[in-house]
């Protein structure tokens, strides 16, 4: 799965972003913690749900579950406003 060229990512002040594009089917902007964040950066390149916890679980340090948890959710709304191919 990747992100749908139709969106962009963008971070300040500890908060991320994700705006459509013209050509998106959503309308609206997306905002997010630091892990949101990290998510949408892997998802710039091709991945599997497997290879984000993996990266994630390098990156942060969370309690046992928590990261899939926290990388299901946010693949889940992607998916549910359009953002993902694949």
């Amino acid at each position: 799965m990747k992100l749908k060229k139709e969106y962009i990512v963008h971070s300040a002040g500890g908060e991320s972003f994700l705006v459509p594009t013209g050509g998106a089917d959503f309308s609206g902007i997306v905002k997010g913690n630091e892990t949101f964040g990290a998510v949408l950066d892997l998802l710039k390149e091709e991945t599997t749900e497997a290879e984000l916890i993996t990266s994630m679980k390098s990156r942060f340090d969370a309690p046992e579950g928590a990261i899939e948890r926290d990388v299901q959710k946010v693949i889940n709304e992607l998916r549910k406003i359009g953002a993902l191919d694949g």
